[in-house]
């Protein structure tokens, strides 16, 4: 238990010095204890134990912690490692640790200045155990301290002590007034022990991290020569981040005699760091190992410091610019080749983000498959499962992470040239940004980071061009793999456009891609933009195919290792998959398709909202111009313009739509209200669950189809994946009137071949419950439901089902999943591909679903779409049914960008009171019955053009919407736009008659981007036109079709 004497002075440091009161009677019980248990020659205990309490200088914190019997134990095995070394060149290791209920005490040897490559870290132990997940109902606060006296005479090392305690907080659920007072949300021990000056220190960088997303770091000169560097930041945004600080100071030739770590209850972390310059530090070679004579007590190599710059001043300055990189990444695996100073801090980010590339874009398909592309027939189902094959297995052979990261390991040489290379475009002094070119390099880095080994290094040479670059790596690589894991960085240097790896606070790494580097055979529409954002805790993209575009931000989740190899070789290509089909299912809407998705590390399964924010705050980075220096700088911009992406809900993220709107507001962004959709109604968001967006145009599909063949809804069976929990899933059984034999969801399988209870199942919809919650005595005879959890059931037909899981998730392709209709309302993309499309049909080759109404985005594949209509399937892919949320996403941002902020606020937003304005609920019916009216006239157009043309309608869906963007893009080098009466013609007739019953169509125009304006008059007229002659109209049908608007036109004006 910490004592703290009320008369302990306040040291240099800011807190008062630990003086322990009983610290001559615990040393005499030492004293007792190793003479009785002999544990020292007596002869030898009085200046033993002297050594250890007077010269070695250990904080009293020790002494207050340990038990004299513990005391004992680590005297006497310092002086049995001092005396088993003293005639070997062997030196030993001192690792002391006790932990208890409420805390923990680590003791080791340690050189100043160096990081030990291999042993026991304690320091890693104390992140792991203890920071990394500290929040405030359980948090530890750390005290650490370096001894001021030697180990021994022949070692140039101290004790490191770490003293861990569970924080007892004043206020241990502050509310918002009191979150920002320092005397409320501190821990007790913290309070009695800080100054009034680290109080108010403390305080600013508290209130800095509560107001804006990533790390605070400040620094100042204490009167002992010392440098503090303070770091506040919120807890649980980082893992690692202690341990990782020390090897960045230790890079730069200091060292740290006390560190303190803080806990608030307002969820506010601060690390605090006392450091100097190690003295006499040996400057080593770029690239060396240990110096001789430095080796640890274990006899693992000590790593002496790399080359000392100037100043301490210079080293402070670079390691708090460099402390924000480590906080976006604090451990890669080059973490040895930067503590060994073979790399910097910077190249090895950079390394990290390179096989991070490489791992997504290097395992091409190659010439090979581009030869059987052309040969096969795409539309015929066996030759695309060859191809489909075929790719799977290149996919995964080849390139594996691990080879990649072997090959950059060993090529640590081209890497660094690499990274100059990436360095002198993407780095940009404050107050010399427009300083460009090669040779001015090292004048733009002079003043800034001339400290940084790696920014000296790209002063002592100027950096290569790309075709030199080209021809070293040919020359140094040994093989054609090695050059192309190298290349492959380079092709990343060559196409980053706009990146804040150097903004000076950052939560997240985050690059403006060219996607000029997809091959087409692969990726055959070219997206407009590419973004990939990487953080500690994740990996993520995002594509859109259209400057204006929206779509959904993903969260991918992995049940163990496998599952998430699996998901890593996938990523990329699932969202540039993902964004495809929004581009095509926006064909109605002003906005192109895009998508987001975040790839969530083995270790992080835990933090979705975390990756979220980071992903959101890193993108905002590029998107917005950097105006706070020393927070936000300009950035270097390839791009050359202003670009704004729309963020919608998507797998994992429906929750975060309303803090990345207030977070884009907070940031600055004029965009804000627009930003994101799926917003609560209390920010103006038009929910889609509440109000059935999504399902209104699937079911449009499904009533279309019983309608043309003259259905009855009532005796039509269905099958349903996407349970009553699900915006699909409910909203399809609130609005449906089938007989639902089958519904799979998150929990399990509910199955009944007489139909499952409707009053049940509507009673489940209405709670957004899971099927697990079934009242099962409502099933039939041959009814059952087995949940994920279930092991060894046995079904009504006396079928055993060996464990749960496997059986729903493979259930959509067991024969007993047999329906007239099968509605995906959600499930994996790819459930159903090439490869097990066969099992949807019985023995006698007969379809087992009649009907299909993909609700679900790419639940089948293509190929499997092809075979089932092939069968005489009628089926809807997704990209024509599954439209009614971006529907509305869209109509929800046009009403953003159409009001003030008052209005808004007045007009769209749920009152304090809880009401909805009427305006809102007006516009929502607007909303719905455009969703209904487009879905209807897109069935319509399949419908009779397959019937016409004898075609796939799956076929027919991509042409329809080729046909539609397209046209969309040919019109905008157009004149039609500047037809003033014909432009206010379209525009009436596009937008809302509500909307413009409250705001008059000319300040439409003013308020709304011109852009956004020509995007949603090109929409209108390209869909009209497509759903009315087809994809292949006649060569006057154009000028017929606009004959008649241009005839209203004339007539309105």
């Amino acid at each position: 238990m910490t004592v703290v004497e009320s008369s302990a002075p306040v040291n240099h440091s800011g807190y008062t010095d630990n003086v322990y009161s009983g610290k001559q009677e615990h040393r005499a019980q030492v004293n007792a204890i190793l003479e009785k248990e002999d544990m020292i020659p007596k002869h030898r205990i009085e200046s033993e134990v002297g050594w250890f309490y007077d010269t070695l200088g250990l904080d009293d914190m020790y002494f207050m912690f340990e038990k004299p019997e513990t005391v004992a134990g680590h005297i006497a095995a310092l002086y049995g490692s001092s005396l088993s070394t003293s005639n070997t060149s062997k030196a030993y290791s001192v690792g002391f640790e006790s932990r208890y209920e409420n805390g923990a005490v680590f003791i080791h040897n340690s050189v100043p200045g160096i990081s030990k490559t291999d042993g026991v870290s304690y320091e890693k132990i104390v992140d792991s155990e203890y920071l990394d997940n500290s929040v405030p109902e359980k948090a530890y606060r750390v005290e650490s301290y370096r001894s001021r006296g030697k180990v021994s005479k022949s070692l140039d090392a101290s004790l490191r002590a770490y003293f861990i305690n569970k924080c007892d907080f004043v206020t241990a659920e502050p509310s918002d007034e009191e979150a920002s007072d320092i005397n409320k949300v501190s821990d007790r021990t913290f309070l009695a022990k800080a100054s009034p000056s680290v109080l108010e220190l403390y305080s600013g960088v508290i209130a800095k991290v509560l107001s804006r997303t990533g790390p605070v770091i400040v620094s100042d000169e204490l009167p002992s020569g010392e440098h503090r560097v303070v770091i506040g930041y919120r807890q649980r945004s980082t893992q690692g981040y202690f341990s990782a600080l020390s090897d960045l100071y230790h890079y730069y030739s200091m060292f740290s005699s006390r560190k303190y770590v803080e806990q608030f209850s307002n969820g506010v972390t601060i690390i605090s760091m006392y450091l100097d310059l190690v003295k006499h530090a040996k400057r080593l070679a770029a690239g060396s190992g240990s110096s001789s004579g430095s080796s640890s007590s274990t006899g693992s190599p000590m790593l002496t410091a790399s080359g000392a710059p100037a100043s301490i001043e210079d080293n402070v300055a670079q390691i708090k610019k460099e402390a924000s990189l480590l906080f976006c990444i604090p451990n890669t695996p080059f973490q040895t080749l930067f503590k060994t100073g073979v790399l910097s801090v910077q190249e090895a980010v950079y390394g990290y983000t390179g096989w991070i590339f490489a791992q997504h874009f290097l395992n091409r398909l190659g010439s090979e498959y581009a030869t059987l592309v052309e040969i096969l027939d795409p539309t015929d189902p066996t030759d695309v499962e060859v191809l489909a094959k075929l790719k799977k297995r290149l996919r995964q052979e080849t390139f594996t992470r691990e080879l990649i990261l072997d090959i950059l390991l060993r090529h640590h040489e081209l890497l660094k040239d690499l990274y100059a290379h990436f360095a002198n475009v993407h780095y940009v002094q404050a107050d010399a940004a427009s300083v460009t070119g090669v040779g001015h390099l090292a004048a733009r880095l002079k003043d800034d980071l001339h400290m940084s080994l790696s920014m000296e290094r790209l002063q002592d040479k100027v950096p290569m061009t790309t075709e030199d670059l080209r021809v070293k790596i040919t020359r140094v690589t040994t093989n054609d793999h090695d050059a192309m894991v190298m290349r492959a960085l380079l092709d990343f240097n060559e196409h980053v456009l706009k990146t804040n790896f150097y903004q000076p606070t950052k939560v997240a790494l985050s690059f403006r891609m060219d996607p000029g580097f997809l091959p087409a055979i692969e990726y055959p529409t070219k997206p407009y933009g590419l973004f990939l954002v990487i953080g500690n805790e994740f990996r993520g993209f995002h594509v859109r195919f259209q400057d204006v575009a929206r779509g959904g931000i993903r969260i991918v989740r992995s049940r163990n290792p496998e599952a998430f190899s699996i998901n890593q070789r996938t990523l990329f290509d699932e969202n540039y998959s993902l964004a495809s089909t929004q581009h095509r299912k926006n064909k109605d809407i002003p906005e192109g398709g895009s998508k987001g998705t975040i790839l969530l590390n083995m270790d992080a399964q835990d933090k979705p909202f975390v990756a979220f924010e980071k992903y959101v705050d890193a993108m905002l980075d590029l998107l917005l111009t950097g105006e706070s220096p020393g927070i936000k700088n300009r950035l270097v911009d390839r791009l050359g313009r202003n670009e704004i992406l729309f963020f919608g809900p998507d797998e994992g993220t429906a929750g975060y739509m309303d803090w990345a709107s207030q977070h884009a507001r907070k940031r600055g962004a004029p965009f804000w209200k627009a930003f994101t959709t799926g917003k609560s109604q209390t920010l103006g968001g038009i929910p889609h669950d509440t109000y059935g967006m999504t399902t209104r145009s699937v079911h449009q599909y499904v009533l279309g189809i019983i309608r043309e063949l003259d259905l009855d809804e009532s005796a039509c069976t269905k099958f349903q994946t996407g349970g009553p929990d699900g915006d699909l899933g409910s909203n399809e059984i609130k609005i449906s009137h089938d007989r639902t034999t089958a519904v799979v969801d998150g929990s399990g399988v509910l199955y009944d071949p007489s139909g499952i209870d409707r009053e049940e199942l509507l009673r489940l919809a209405t709670a957004r419950q899971m099927i697990q919650h079934f009242d099962t005595t409502k099933l039939s005879a041959e009814g059952f439901r087995v949940l994920v959890d279930d092991f060894q059931v046995t079904l009504p037909d006396g079928t055993l089902v060996q464990d749960g899981l496997s059986f729903r998730n493979t259930f959509h392709i067991n024969p007993l999943a047999a329906a007239d209709f099968f509605v995906p309302c959600g499930g994996r993309p790819e459930s159903i591909d090439i490869n097990n499309v066969g099992s949807l049909f019985d023995a006698e080759g007969t379809p087992r679903f009649k009907y299909v109404v993909e609700g679900a985005n790419l639940f089948f594949t293509q190929d499997a779409r092809l075979r089932l209509e092939k069968a005489g399937v009628h089926l809807f892919k997704d990209a024509s049914a599954n439209k009614g949320g971006v529907t509305s996403s869209s109509l929800e941002v046009l009403a953003a960008l159409s009001f003030t902020d008052e209005e808004f606020s007045r007009l769209m937003c749920q009152q304090p009171d809880g009401s909805l304005p009427s305006f809102y609920q007006e516009y929502v019916a607007d909303v719905q019955r455009f969703i209904e009216s487009n879905a209807a006239r897109e069935f319509s157009c399949l419908w009779s053009e397959s019937k016409r043309t004898g075609k796939s309608k799956s076929i027919l869906s991509d042409e329809l919407s080729v046909a539609i963007v397209e046209l969309r893009k040919n019109l905008e080098s157009t004149n039609l736009w500047d037809n003033v009466a014909l432009r206010r013609l379209i525009m009436r007739e596009a937008l809302p008659k509500r909307l413009l019953k409250e705001v008059e169509l000319d300040t439409v125009l003013k308020r709304v981007p011109l852009n956004y304006l020509k995007a949603i008059f090109g929409a209108y007229l390209a869909s009209h036109f497509v759903y009315e002659y087809g994809a292949d109209p006649g060569q006057f049908a154009f000028f017929e079709f606009m004959s008649r608007y241009n005839a209203k036109a004339e007539e309105a004006n």
